[in-house]
């Protein structure tokens, strides 16, 4: 059995981590946090930060789910804690990854750090990074709900960056940088959708000689996300490292 704590309780996504957690058999909710309250009728305690839980509980592991202006001071206080942590909260620099990754490794602990939790998202990514070995020219739209704080999602830029790290990689930029043209990250536009109604949504395209290739998945409710929490909590106690990607995990 593997001690729980989760961040961002009161959010979207915390509350239904936090209620799929505690339906585990291997798993158990132990503490909340969140200015805000708890998740609904969840027995875990709440408290309005990570420094007031591990005051008062002890567990085996945390999962990060608060907002981008938090994570890092959230996701380090649980490391020097010796809390291995799952984070899904995007927003994270590059700078603050290597801090992050230098602090779990002091601390003999494992970090995963994961854009998109379900399945179908990761492997769109292993799919689009093999086709960027192929079609030099490519772009991305990304669509969320309204409330979704940023803009372009950690998703999209994760997507990005495979494909132009995948080996062979054809990718190159195109000319002009007109400002409707999205955000120009790794070689690759983004276009990012903000719109009530939708939860997340991502098409890759790729550009070639009279073709277009289309590469999309939907995420039509937020239960499509849980079983990639799972995955992450179950191995993040077995490792000593930092893992970037829930794709690292699959195999």
């Amino acid at each position: 059995m593997t001690d729980v704590l989760v961040t961002g309780a009161a959010g979207k996504m915390g509350a239904m981590s936090a209620q799929t957690i505690a339906a585990q058999d291997d798993l158990r909710l132990i503490a909340l946090v969140d200015p805000r309250g708890g998740a609904g009728a969840s027995a875990a305690p709440c408290f309005p930060g990570v420094e007031q839980a591990l005051a008062l509980t002890s567990p085996q592991a945390a999962l990060e789910f608060s907002v981008p202006a938090a994570v890092f001071d959230n996701t380090r206080m649980l490391l020097e804690a010796g809390v291995p942590t799952v984070v899904g909260t995007t927003g994270l620099l590059d700078d603050q990854v290597g801090v992050l990754a230098e602090t779990a490794a002091a601390h003999g602990v494992g970090l995963v750090i994961v854009p998109n939790f379900a399945l179908g998202a990761v492997l769109l990514m292993r799919f689009a990074g093999e086709a960027a070995r192929h079609y030099e020219h490519a772009e991305i739209i990304e669509l969320h709900e309204a409330g979704k704080l940023d803009a372009p999602s950690g998703t999209s830029l994760r997507t990005a960056r495979l494909m132009a790290e995948a080996p062979g990689s054809s990718l190159r930029d195109l000319p002009g940088d007109q400002p409707s043209r999205g955000l120009a990250a790794d070689h690759v536009h983004i276009h990012s959708v903000r719109l009530p109604g939708v939860v997340a949504h991502q098409e890759v395209l790729f550009g070639g000689d009279d073709e277009v290739l289309t590469l999309r998945h939907d995420s039509l409710s937020r239960r499509s996300f849980m079983s990639g929490v799972l995955l992450a909590l179950r191995r993040v106690t077995g490792i000593k490292e930092t893992v970037v990607g829930l794709e690292n995990l699959l195999d």
